[in-house]
Formats: C-alpha cells, sequence, structure tokens
C-alpha cells in the first residue's frame, strides 16, 4: 500500500485518499491535433467538501480555439493506489491514455489517445518533482506535479460534436492537489516550438507557508534532450517581472544563466478553480498565447546566447492578486 514516502515520489498517482476536507486534485491533459488547427484542455479531478454535498468528481474541457469551457460534474470517482490510473463515471485516465466515455445534458465525449515517447520531470530523494525538496513538505497549501513535458499523441476524440484525429500531434500532462489554488499566480506552457521536444513550463505563485506568505516560482525548460531548472529552492532569482494587458515579461537567472521571457496574452476561456467551499474559483486560460524565450550562459560579465524561439498554442494564466509577485 502506498504511504506518504512512496507517493511524493511520484507525483502523478492519486494523494487524496484519506485526505480530510478541503481538498482537491486534478490532471492536466494539454492536446493539439498535427495540423495544430485544434486545442483542448482535458482536465479529469475531485473535489472534497467539507459539505459531503459538493463532493464530485470532474471532467473540464477547454476548447483552446474558441474558449468554450465546459465543467461535467460526476458522481462516481476511483483511483488506484499505487499507479497513476483515475476513472471518473466510465471515463479512465492515466500517463500513457485517455479513455472518453460520458454523456450529460452538456453534451458527448468519447474516444481513445494513447501517449508515445513521454518526458516525465525527473524525480530524486532529495527532490522529488518540479517542486524540489518543498515536495516533501506536508502543509503546502497546493502541490504540483510534471508528469510529461512533451510526447506525441495517437488517436481519436470525438468533442461533443467534432471528431478529432490528434495521430500525430502533441501532448503535455502536468496535476496540481491540495487545499486552495495559490491567491495570485501567474503560469504558462509550451511545447511547441521550432525544434521537436523543447517544452517549458513556469510558474510564480504567492505561497502561504506556516502563518506568512512568500513569493516561490518554478520554471523547467528542455531544449536537445537537457533540462534547464530554475526555482526559488535552487537559488535562482527574479531579475524582472512586469505584467501588463499585452504581455508578461519575465527574467531570471542562476549563477550559470539567465532565462528571459515574453509572453504575449491572448483571449482564453473560464475554467473552474478550487475553493475552500467548492470549485468557485473562476480562472481565464488561454491556449493563444505566444512565449518567446531566451535562455543565456553566464561567465562574469559574459552573456552568450545558447538558444532563442518562439513556443505556440502557450497555455497562460494570470490569476489573483500578484502585487507581491510584482515587487520582486
Amino acid at each position: 500500500m502506498a504511504n506518504f514516502f512512496t507517493k511524493q515520489l511520484n507525483p502523478d498517482w492519486y494523494h487524496g485518499k484519506g485526505h480530510k476536507a478541503p481538498f482537491f486534485e486534478g490532471w492536466y491533459y494539454k492536446l493539439v491535433n498535427k495540423a495544430q488547427d485544434r486545442k483542448f484542455a482535458i482536465i479529469p479531478g475531485v473535489f472534497i467538501a467539507k459539505d459531503p454535498k459538493e463532493t464530485h468528481a470532474f471532467i473540464q474541457v477547454l476548447d483552446g480555439v474558441t474558449g468554450t469551457a465546459r465543467y461535467h460534474a460526476v458522481k462516481h470517482f476511483e483511483a488506484v493506489d499505487d499507479a497513476f490510473n483515475v476513472t471518473i463515471g466510465k471515463s479512465n485516465f492515466s500517463r500513457d491514455h485517455i479513455h472518453l466515455n460520458h454523456a450529460d445534458g452538456d453534451g458527448i465525449l468519447s474516444g481513445d489517445l494513447t501517449f508515445n515517447g513521454l518526458t516525465p520531470f525527473p524525480v530524486t530523494l532529495t527532490s522529488p518533482g518540479i517542486m524540489g525538496w518543498y515536495g516533501w513538505l506536508p502543509f503546502m497549501e497546493c502541490n504540483h506535479g510534471l508528469v510529461s513535458m512533451d510526447h506525441e499523441l495517437q488517436g481519436t476524440l470525438n468533442m461533443y460534436d467534432e471528431t478529432v484525429d490528434f495521430s500525430g500531434g502533441r501532448g503535455y500532462i502536468e496535476k496540481d492537489w491540495g487545499t486552495n489554488f495559490p491567491a495570485g499566480y501567474i503560469w504558462m506552457q509550451s511545447n511547441h516550438f521550432a525544434d521537436v521536444g523543447t517544452s517549458l513550463s513556469a510558474s510564480i505563485a504567492v505561497i502561504p507557508s506556516l502563518g506568512r506568505k512568500f513569493p516561490g516560482f518554478i520554471i523547467a525548460f528542455m531544449h536537445n534532450g537537457q533540462l534547464y531548472r530554475f526555482a526559488t529552492y535552487n537559488g535562482s532569482k527574479v531579475s524582472r517581472l512586469h505584467v501588463d494587458d499585452k504581455t508578461v515579461e519575465w527574467i531570471v537567472y542562476n549563477k550559470n544563466q539567465e532565462l528571459a521571457i515574453t509572453a504575449q496574452r491572448a483571449e482564453g476561456g473560464l475554467l473552474k478553480g478550487p475553493e475552500q467551499e467548492a470549485m468557485h474559483m473562476r480562472v481565464d486560460e488561454t491556449m493563444k498565447a505566444t512565449v518567446h524565450m531566451r535562455l543565456s550562459i553566464l561567465d562574469g560579465f559574459r552573456k552568450t546566447l545558447i538558444y532563442e524561439g518562439e513556443g505556440k498554442h502557450t497555455g497562460l494564466e494570470v490569476v489573483g492578486d500578484l502585487s507581491m509577485l510584482l515587487r520582486l
């Protein structure tokens, strides 16, 4: 039987068994077809509320082209204890497949996808995933995991009144679990750069811990099979963070590298997110943003550019009170 230790070393597994309310857990699948003219986010999950009437599982779907978001509440939820294998109603989700079989008044979801060539974020005893040593702290309000930064899709899904062939397309999987989303955060992700396999996942948030709040960030950038990691826990620093109605500009550095990110914001759709009592939080997410990246090697006062590129179909969320983050 899985315990706290083994689950922290497997961030993609279900962490909610025996957890007291409030608690949420959700997996985020990003799907873009080969022609790159259809894109969806599918988010299966569960919300455990203090009021049993509010406890439910869900399948949430964002159409990244139209911005339409649909939320399907489902009664049945089942999760394997020692693997990522989750059943919601008649649908099933794992790290290497999606099986959809759901129908209600908002439409029909059906079909199967498989994922090939997954690129999970490395897990070690000292750093169990993207959260680093913070992953060992049992009192974090929100935990984050990267299941696969990039992989190939195979299969077809029937999305409401549309059949979409995703074969040859690209996918991405991450997840969150805990008691609540951060009060303010920025999140962005793209794995559609000129070079297949290049992928960015980045977030910065107001993090509550032991009665105080502090800004924290985690960035993973993969290129040519090499992973570049910038995070609060490894001593990386923010030299610039600027947000306006059109752009998010963010520059981080450590003793060896600098990463400069400029994301162009775009119109999106409203997803539901967890609050203490129910799934009420309104999360504005777009899949139409673009992100420009510059990665440089630092050597004293010298800066040598080693990568520059633009990511398309970028997922971007700018949510809540960012005042603490913008003072960095």
